[in-house]
């Protein structure tokens, strides 16, 4: 395959969703994968094949070392490894933080940064093999600010920034770029449990006065991997003003 191809984790639907179908319009050969929503991933598939793009159902846990392995182990067989890793795969966690149970911490730690680190694992050794790769890893803007009743959910998004900017330098010698996204209000099902009057309240405290479309982050994500190799390490800011 000549193709230069991409994983988005978490693709089937939301940012995810938006970032494949972006790269496959792009003519990047896209594995897809998510853990639980089949029907949506078998229905971006489609959606994919229909505007000319080709990909890979990647269904599986990120949060499992042993699945993102056996992950990596198709990646190989089809493509040799890929170009570009998206790490977007995440689940929100909303309450105080001693009402949270042993349980939802780790799976909230296992979703949201562990499954960073696996894939980054298993991606970094063809990239450096080929001496190239793009790195991108889809944050938020509370990892920077902390969120009152996300104490949890912040803490994972944080280590997300701390990685991306430990691996950057680890990487920029074997010409691999790793930067991170730390998106605003993001119009997606994590937020569809506000109302309209709590959706009305938040945008009013957006410098920009709305909610971000995924498919505006797809549009970043698509700049990162054009970007100047210069560019690494960056936590970048997509939250209209917000902090």
């Amino acid at each position: 395959m000549n193709k230069k191809s991409v994983l988005v984790t978490g693709s089937s639907r939301g940012i995810g969703r938006a970032c494949a179908i972006a790269f496959a319009k792009a003519g990047y050969h896209v594995f897809i994968n998510c853990r639980q929503n089949i029907a949506l991933l078998h229905s971006l598939q489609d959606e994919i094949l229909s505007c000319g793009g080709t990909c890979t159902l990647l269904p599986g846990d990120v949060g499992d070392p042993s699945q993102v392995k056996s992950m990596f182990c198709q990646i190989e067989k089809e493509t040799g490894g890929i170009d570009i890793l998206v790490n977007n795969a995440g689940i929100a966690w909303f309450g105080l933080l001693t009402d949270m149970t042993d349980e939802d911490w780790s799976s909230l730690l296992q979703t949201n940064l562990s499954s960073v680190f696996y894939c980054c694992r298993a991606a970094i050794p063809h990239m450096v093999s080929v001496k190239c790769g793009r790195i991108i890893n889809i944050s938020s803007m509370w990892g920077t600010a902390g969120a009152s009743c996300e104490a949890a959910y912040s803490a994972t998004k944080s280590g997300i920034h701390g990685l991306t900017k430990a691996l950057a330098k680890e990487l920029a010698p074997s010409n691999i770029q790793v930067n991170a996204i730390a998106c605003g209000v993001i119009d997606t099902e994590m937020n569809a449990r506000l109302n309209e009057e709590e959706r009305a309240a938040l945008a009013e405290e957006i410098p920009s006065g709305r909610f971000s479309s995924p498919e505006e982050v797809a549009e970043l994500v698509l700049l990162l991997c054009s970007s100047p190799s210069y560019m690494t390490g960056q936590i970048i800011g997509m939250d209209g003003g917000f902090i």
